[in-house]
């Protein structure tokens, strides 16, 4: 007569990897995590670079004489978001691009200020 105490898998260890919680793995979950939201986090990153970031080198050059360079990098930064958003890029590469033009043109912000 068989009893599931014999089963000999029962006692075999099979070792435990954990990913180690850190900022990529964390990134990395997110990025997954938002794939069915694509066209909303496209859509929001134009929504936001039109609003705050494309009249920032108007004010930046106008108030505290900023070089016009950062016209360039404000207009490059944001056909970026729109050439991979309308190109199919993936979500992770949406995020990254949406990420890096907020980092970028807060510091530009923040170095023609002071």
């Amino acid at each position: 007569m068989a009893t599931s105490i014999n089963h000999a898998g029962q006692w075999t260890k099979i070792p435990v990897t954990t990913n180690p919680t850190n900022i990529f793995n964390k990134w990395t979950a997110f990025t997954q995590s938002q794939t069915d939201n694509k066209t909303l986090w496209f859509l929001l990153s134009l929504v936001f670079q039109g609003v705050f970031f494309l009249p920032l080198p108007a004010l930046l050059v106008y108030y505290y004489n900023a070089p016009a360079l950062i016209v360039v990098i404000t207009l490059a930064l944001f056909f970026a978001n729109i050439i991979a958003g309308m190109g199919g890029a993936s979500i992770k590469t949406l995020l990254k691009l949406f990420a890096a033009s907020v980092l970028i043109h807060v510091l530009m912000a923040i170095i023609c200020i002071l």
